[in-house]
């Protein structure tokens, strides 16, 4: 007997492939697709979904709730949309690593508007430390890439400076041991201080240490260049 069928929905499987009516069996962690009849599989529970669509999880490749999922675990608002996967980390405003608290606590204050305030139920450091704190205690899966922001803010500080040699050895080093200890990639805002004071050959420094890793670059352009509609997408390319 299964745990779960979803009778007679239009089957969009993420293969790219046109949809399909049919009905899908679970039991434990295996699916079962049924293109035929299936009134005759007996299941624990049966949801009739005529009219409606059955289709993987969606994933969210720019998600802002790094923090708030943290405080509301069950995450309604976006679990209600089917979203099964998060990245988080975007737009170079990650939450680890930070080698000093009060640092972390100065950037949380300064993108409450744009990622919450909420009450966190513990603290970190590391990327380990963080990921941690999501790990069987949220309703979505979680991707995380770190941020420049954080990288620059333990490294160089909050200044706005192009960052030395030894600063960017420094933030190179950062980055491979959080995506060591499971972090994605790369992600930069470069509109959001202090990130938005890395210069070019720091990003492509800090990117090709994301590719030695395995992992990828995602970036928020840098709006402020002279050409502000093909200069900002030149240094991404060239990023």
């Amino acid at each position: 007997m299964l745990d779960l069928l979803i009778n007679n929905g239009l089957i969009v499987d993420g293969s790219g492939n046109p949809g399909f009516y049919g009905s899908v069996g679970v039991n434990g962690e295996t699916v079962h697709i049924f293109r035929g009849e299936s009134s005759g599989t007996e299941a624990a529970r049966v949801i009739d979904a005529t009219s409606k669509v059955v289709c993987p999880g969606f994933i969210d490749v720019h998600a802002h709730s790094g923090l708030m999922i943290l405080a509301e675990p069950e995450h309604h608002p976006k679990v209600r949309q089917g979203i099964t996967t998060e990245l988080v980390g975007v737009d170079g405003n990650s939450y680890a690593p930070f080698t000093r608290h009060e640092d972390f606590l100065a950037f949380f204050e300064l993108n409450s508007g744009l990622d919450g305030a909420p009450d966190l139920p513990g603290s970190w450091s590391t990327v380990a430390e963080y990921l941690a704190m999501f790990d069987k205690k949220v309703a979505v899966n979680i991707a995380y890439i770190i941020g420049n922001s954080p990288l620059r803010i333990s490294a160089v500080g909050w200044d706005e400076r192009p960052a030395d040699q030894a600063e960017r050895a420094n933030m190179r080093a950062m980055l491979r041991e959080g995506m060591e200890e499971g972090a994605f990639g790369l992600s930069t805002g470069l509109d959001y201080p202090p990130g938005s004071y890395a210069d070019t050959n720091e990003l492509v420094e800090l990117a090709q240490e994301a590719g030695r890793q395995g992992g990828i670059y995602h970036t928020h352009l840098r709006n402020n260049l002279g050409d502000r509609f093909l200069d900002p997408v030149k240094e991404a390319l060239e990023i």
